[in-house]
Parts: structure tokens; sequence; C-alpha cells
């Protein structure tokens, strides 16, 4: 079902939209629905990724300091496993 909304935008954001939509071959109107979709579907997809048990009863096992270069120390990991 569709139905007709009414939408209140400055001018120059309508016509560079239209400018856009018309480049990419679509629609003002399906633009913004595809992107008022995406936007709706990210929330409701991080809200159903279940955190498991295992996961929840890590969280917050180590404690590092603010100045932790985990990057730093992987490296040196890896330098120091393949030598």
């Amino acid at each position: 079902m569709e139905t007709k909304l009414t939408l209140r935008l400055n001018d120059g954001v309508i016509e560079r939209a239209k400018i856009y939509a018309k480049s990419q071959r679509i629609s003002l109107s399906k633009m913004i629905e595809s992107y008022l979709d995406s936007l709706t579907r990210e929330k409701d997809s991080e809200k159903k990724i279940p955190i498991t048990p295992l996961v929840e009863s890590l969280s917050g096992v180590i404690d590092l300091p603010p100045d932790f270069n985990y990057k730093k120390e992987y490296a040196e990991y890896l330098t120091e496993k393949y030598k």
C-alpha cells in the first residue's frame, strides 16, 4: 500500500535532490523511500543481533590502560611469532 506524504523542504535542497535523482535514474519519491527504508532497517537489525551468554560473560574481563595501542602490541606479537 502506498500513502501520500507531504514534506516541507528548502527549495535548494529539493532542486539538488531532483538533479541527483535524475542522474541516478530514479524518482525523487523512490529515492526518499529508499533512504527512509535503509535508515529504519538499520536500527531494527541492530536490535535483532543477540549477545550470546559467552560474549556477555567475557565482557569487561580485561582492564587496559587508556593509552593501550593494540595495533602496536599485535604487530610485536606477530613479529615474535614469525621470527
